[in-house]
């Protein structure tokens, strides 16, 4: 048996499709397997088991719910660290080492918004070395043009951080 801190404990949930919706916490995650709206499709691999006083439940890191629900259709995905350095795969955009920063192509300073298309990742040398400067004027180019990222999917993704490596088939389609 395995102590569970539940504000650590996140599981993704799916839509009745397999649609991922979002991520709740494991005691939400828990109370919607117990009243049955959702299952358990992926249990912890800890095998972490929740105990109350009459019932123990194997907590799940992947539930999907019983009902298709409809998901409002959203025209932006927020640009947030997360998402961005996944869109990236956590590689500078200029020289393919491990980004640690997010680099604005056209900086701040002379016009450049905080967009998908104007954001790429970045390593701690590429940007101390293109400063405020445009890719011209040092000679720079991107490996990759920087876009938004298209997908339900990239709105789960824009607020999660930590990707429990169980999601990831979930996450591809």
């Amino acid at each position: 048996m395995i102590a569970i801190s539940w504000q650590r404990q996140r599981v993704l949930l799916l839509n009745a499709t397999f649609e991922p919706l979002t991520v709740v916490s494991t005691r939400r995650a828990i109370v919607l397997t117990i009243t049955g709206r959702a299952e358990t499709v992926h249990e912890d691999e800890d095998h972490a088991i929740a105990h109350s006083e009459q019932l123990a439940v194997a907590v799940p890191s992947v539930i999907r719910l019983n009902h298709f629900v409809r998901v409002p259709y959203r025209a932006q995905i927020p640009l947030t660290r997360a998402a961005l350095m996944r869109r990236d795969a956590s590689r500078c955009g200029y020289c393919g080492s491990r980004a640690t920063t997010i680099d604005h192509v056209v900086p701040r300073s002379r016009g450049g918004a905080n967009t998908w298309d104007n954001c790429v990742a970045c390593c701690v040398p590429c940007n101390r070395r293109k400063a405020d400067r445009l890719l011209h004027e040092i000679g720079w180019t991107l490996h990759r043009e920087p876009v938004a990222p298209k997908g339900q999917h990239w709105r789960l993704l824009a607020t999660v951080s930590d990707i429990d490596p169980v999601w990831e088939q979930y996450l591809a389609a």
